[in-house]
């Protein structure tokens, strides 16, 4: 096998890696924002792996490789929408408790 072959043919992998972490988000993405229902989501593990996505992303972007740059920037984009419906919901939750034991009171 070439150098130039090889090399193909890692850019190809690349692409079909990311192709397919990419795309596993969207089905969980798609439900969270119908449904939002979130308690199957912890907190902690999608704020810790949205960092780590940004982190890639930035990696990414300073080796000047494609194929992360743009799985890492959807990824990101996916999961950043599901953290966001997670925290709203929760924020909803807190501000219902509140009002609950205001009127208990």
């Amino acid at each position: 096998m070439t150098l130039q072959t090889a090399a193909g043919l890692s850019d190809l992998l690349g692409a079909c890696a990311a192709t397919l972490t990419t795309l596993s988000f969207v089905p969980q993405a798609l439900l969270t924002l119908r449904t939002r229902d979130v308690s199957g989501i912890s907190l902690g593990m999608y704020a810790a792996f949205t960092l780590g996505l940004a982190l890639w992303l930035a990696y990414g972007v300073l080796l000047m490789q494609w194929p992360i740059i743009v799985a890492n920037a959807l990824t990101l984009l996916l999961a950043a929408l599901i953290l966001g419906v997670k925290l709203q919901v929760l924020r909803q939750q807190r501000r219902a408790a509140r009002g609950v034991d205001a009127q208990a009171s």
